[in-house]
């Protein structure tokens, strides 16, 4: 049986997802057809799931329930349409037919994508509001949970349940083998073994693993403010001189005109295909002659000179607007400068605000940099501190959760408030021409 197990898993889960494919698929089609389908039509609908129910109340492994649960709803389905939907059909309910089958198919893949890539964000953040001995029990606790308290002759105790006779007792203090326990109805103290025994717990978020990260920070750096405002100065010019730099540079490319323009914006775009291991120890010589290395200069300076996939998104746009708008405020003197501030850049904002969030996020989650060129706490940024933080407390993962949901948190908060901005920006580059 272990060896078919996963083949087992396997088939289950694809025969459910044909199941609801085929179920949704045909509860679209009875909603648009409600007045042409009879009474019966629509009740045999709820055939479907009630076969799935009874395939998942079999008593067997979970894997061969869910198996089951899927083949029976799925011939159920078969059924329904050879009964109510064949005898009926048309060529323009076919074709709804099928469009309905396609985005049930296109959504149950997005659904099922969403959320594969969004549950460690969501372990992430349950882990870090549970308590130590929830961590790696099998199958995971998705909810935080703490034990429920009692107050018994003027201390507190942990609650618990006696798992053969149901009855609530208090965890009075733990003994070799077991706990000494009392219980609460008739007061009588005995030995429990730890295997007779369960935790009553109820839901409960661990807050202070998050004061205890912060706790545990040095002092010298106030508790991680330090780390905060290092990344938040080395972000701040980092977005300014890629805004800066990329749209003076895609400007140029995009409308003036010089000798050996186009051959320079190709070189440019070639330099994208160099590992950026390349450049890793000229550029660190570079720093070291400058008497910058362990100061934060390093980590925003580089934005100042434009970046070649920068200055291509930006190009792009650049070359979407009139020609006109250029003449008129050539014509009324304005100079190229100004109509690159007053023109060109108002109209860019989709590229600027995509430019702004990818910059955002390189700058925030930026840990090479930080490790090659710092080495004092005090010049530290939150990336590369919470991989000091990691390294000294590695054991505890409550709180080394705690601390990457908060290094997380600003990046999650920026991308889901400007996503709109983000997606506008790239995909009206690649339509643009």
């Amino acid at each position: 049986m272990a060896d078919i197990l996963p083949f087992i898993w396997i088939f289950g889960v694809l025969g459910a997802y044909i199941a609801l494919w085929l179920w949704i698929t045909d509860v679209a089609d009875a909603l648009r057809m409600r007045k042409a389908n009879g009474l019966a039509s629509n009740v045999a609908l709820l055939a479907m799931p009630a076969l799935a129910v009874i395939g998942a109340a079999v008593p067997a492994h979970l894997s061969l329930r869910i198996l089951l649960a899927g083949v029976l709803s799925s011939a159920g389905s078969l059924v329904y349409r050879r009964l109510f939907v064949n005898p009926k059909m048309t060529w323009r309910r076919s074709k709804q037919r099928k469009e309905d089958s396609r985005q049930t198919a296109l959504h149950l893949v997005l659904v099922t994508g969403s959320i594969i890539f969004i549950m460690p964000f969501v372990w992430l953040i349950t882990t870090s509001l549970k308590e130590d001995e929830d961590m790696f029990k099998y199958p995971p606790v998705w909810i935080p949970r703490q034990q429920v308290k009692v107050k018994l002759d003027g201390g507190e105790y942990g609650l618990a349940r006696m798992i053969d006779t149901g009855r609530l007792v208090a965890q009075i203090r733990e003994l070799p083998g077991g706990w000494l326990v009392q219980d609460l109805e008739t007061g009588r103290r005995f030995k429990a073994e730890k295997s007779r025994i369960e935790k009553v717990k109820r839901f409960a978020p661990v807050w202070r693993n998050y004061t205890d990260a912060l706790t545990f920070l040095p002092e010298e750096t106030l508790h991680g403010a330090v780390y905060l405002f290092n990344t938040v100065f080395v972000t701040v010019l980092n977005i300014i001189g890629v805004l800066l730099s990329s749209s003076l540079v895609a400007f140029s490319f995009a409308r003036l005109r010089w000798p050996g323009r186009d051959v320079l914006f190709v070189i440019m775009l070639s330099t994208m295909m160099l590992p950026a291991a390349v450049t890793l120890i000229p550029v660190f010589l570079i720093y070291k002659n400058l008497g910058w290395v362990d100061t934060l200069r390093p980590l925003w300076f580089g934005s100042f000179f434009a970046a070649p996939f920068n200055v291509f998104l930006l190009r792009q746009f650049f070359l979407t607007i009139p020609l006109d708008l250029e003449d008129a405020a050539k014509i009324d003197g304005c100079s190229y400068l100004r109509i690159y501030w007053n023109i060109m850049l108002p109209l860019v904002k989709p590229a600027l605000a995509a430019l702004t969030i990818m910059a955002f996020l390189g700058s925030w989650n930026n840990f090479m940099g930080p490790l090659i060129y710092i080495s004092s706490p005090e010049k530290m940024t939150l990336a590369y501190a919470l991989r000091l933080f990691q390294s000294a407390h590695s054991s505890e993962y409550g709180m080394l959760m705690a601390a990457a949901t908060m290094v997380m948190l600003p990046v999650l908060l920026v991308f889901f408030f400007t996503q709109r901005h983000f997606i506008q920006g790239i995909t009206l580059t690649g339509l643009k021409q």
